[in-house]
């Protein structure tokens, strides 16, 4: 932001300068921020971008830890068939019924996790991460999107959580 008068506002942006001007005028100065806080509500819904910014990142706690790892064991598990193969590891722990069940689940159970966490991934990152004006380019990004493949639906149910306390403290902040 370079200036503002009672007309508009004036921004810089790559070398070029462009003026927003305020529809009626100002009359005062002391409308100044009323009027930039609706043009930047009004910015905001025009890109479909969130008023609220996630700035954290949440771990899982408690039963979302449990499902963590309950999910991620199951990647690892089925990542590699040859596990559930005669005389292998699962058919001496689990016994030979389950092994030559999960021999021949593999397969599928391997390709729809994949397929389901990597679209559930796509989503946050595109609607959820990006609505909230969280950089591509930070490693609370890179969190979010990990957990989520991870995860699926329950780090979703944490980051919209998040959103809703944060849009709650705000709501607290205008009172």
């Amino acid at each position: 932001m370079s200036g503002i008068d009672l007309s508009g506002l004036t921004l810089v942006c790559r070398s070029k300068t462009h003026h927003i001007p305020f529809h009626p005028p100002m009359k005062t100065y002391r409308e100044a921020r009323e009027r930039v806080v609706a043009l930047d509500q009004t910015c905001l819904a025009a890109l479909g971008r969130s008023d609220v910014t996630v700035r954290a990142f949440l771990p899982p706690t408690g039963l979302y830890a449990v499902e963590f790892a309950v999910i991620a064991l199951t990647f690892v598990a089925f990542s590699q068939r040859w596990w559930f193969a005669r005389g292998e590891v699962v058919e001496r722990v689990l016994g030979p019924g389950f092994a030559r069940f999960s021999w021949t689940m593999q397969p599928f159970v391997i390709s729809v996790m994949l397929s389901f966490h990597l679209l559930e991934m796509l989503y946050c990152m595109r609607y959820k991460l990006v609505k909230h004006s969280v950089n591509p380019r930070t490693a609370l990004f890179w969190k979010w999107a990990g957990t989520t493949f991870v995860e699926g639906g329950f780090a979703l149910s944490r980051f919209n959580g998040l959103v809703r306390r944060e849009r709650e403290a705000k709501a607290k902040q205008k009172r």
